[in-house]
């Protein structure tokens, strides 16, 4: 064989061996950069990012259309919750910040997937595990849906108001409650929250107030009970204030007998009495107002009340002017009617 020709298929079985390489090459690469592309576009780990990240742009609308989100009664009424439970917190003026999103884990599970995330939601750190499971397939890879909503709920009771902020944005309980304007106070409301999300409960009305009590919503699908006891204002209590001086001076300070009626306060005497005493409150009560569940209440308060008769003995028939000073413990209780009046009970303590 000729020099050129042995050199020729040197030169031939190299640029094979060369071709072969970069097939090899090219199919790792092709390999891996699909997997790549799977983990961080296609994955299951991937799909739950892009929810999580929604819900940190407040996207709330476009995170109730990821396949899976939305949750029907039976769903609810399957984990035992109230099927009636409010929707008005799955909007983005309910949302808290969300940040540090980071999935942590896979592992799979039957023929689901548990995808585990970690983030920072409204300043606290937390991990939450999420199943997903195929949805079909987006051409050469698979679709993905959550196998359980990832919504969470949480049964909020507020005593002492029916307004309320959650997040900063505005709820009243007759609007949300399935009860309307006929809500019971007392009852805890189940609202329907996206989760993870802290929300931060707060109060801040002309009757009430209560700072923020925070709870983070990070188990999909499951009952976080928040229980939030407001405080009466100090405008709140003076006019309470106001109504039960006018009621002791008016309703019964008026009242020309020794023993008002439906008041705290009277005069019991063993001789007659000449002509009609008169009343005078000397000393009103400097009263207090404390939460009692739904309502308030006026704790036990000390007052003074006088009185001046002219009594007539019995034994001789003189008369002589009497003024006395006749102390009184009181109490009260007050309820807060639907069209948010307050309406007041007193009642009197017996002096030991």
């Amino acid at each position: 064989m000729e020099p050129e020709q042995r050199r020729g298929k040197r030169r031939l079985a190299r640029d094979l061996t060369l071709l072969a390489l970069a097939g090899v090459l090219l199919a790792v690469g092709g390999f891996f950069g699909y997997k790549l592309l799977y983990t961080n576009v296609y994955g299951p780990g991937a799909f739950v990012e892009k929810y999580l990240m929604l819900l940190s742009e407040g996207r709330a609308a476009d995170a109730l259309v990821v396949p899976g989100v939305s949750v029907d009664s039976t769903e609810l009424e399957e984990a035992g919750i109230d099927p009636a439970a409010s929707d008005a917190l799955l909007r983005r003026d309910a949302l808290a910040p969300l940040s540090n999103i980071e999935i942590v884990s896979e592992r799979t599970d039957g023929d689901l997937v548990l995808v585990t995330a970690s983030y920072t939601a409204g300043g606290v750190n937390g991990t939450t595990t999420f199943a997903v499971q195929e949805n079909g397939w987006e051409g050469l890879a698979p679709g993905w849906k959550f196998a359980r909503t990832p919504l969470g709920v949480i049964d909020l009771t507020v005593f002492g108001s029916m307004s309320y902020s959650i997040n900063g944005f505005t709820v009243d309980k007759r609007q949300v409650s399935i009860d309307g304007v006929d809500a019971i106070p007392s009852e805890a409301i189940p609202m329907l929250v996206f989760s993870p999300g802290l929300y931060s409960v707060a109060v801040d009305t002309a009757i009430s107030t209560a700072s923020g009590t925070a709870v983070l919503a990070d188990v999909p699908l499951t009952s976080v009970p928040v229980v939030v006891q407001t405080q009466p204002t100090p405008e709140f209590v003076e006019v309470i204030q106001e109504r039960v001086n006018d009621f002791l001076v008016t309703q019964c300070a008026s009242q020309q007998v020794l023993q008002p009626t439906n008041c705290p306060f009277g005069l019991t005497v063993e001789n007659r009495i000449a002509n009609l005493p008169t009343w005078t409150i000397s000393q009103l009560p400097a009263i207090t107002v404390a939460p009692d569940g739904s309502n308030w209440l006026i704790p036990e308060v000390s007052a003074v009340a006088t009185v001046t008769v002219e009594m007539k003995s019995l034994y001789d028939g003189s008369t002589w002017e009497r003024v006395e000073d006749v102390p009184f413990t009181m109490r009260g209780a007050i309820r807060m009617t639907p069209d948010g009046q307050a309406s007041i009970s007193i009642s009197a303590v017996a002096l030991d």
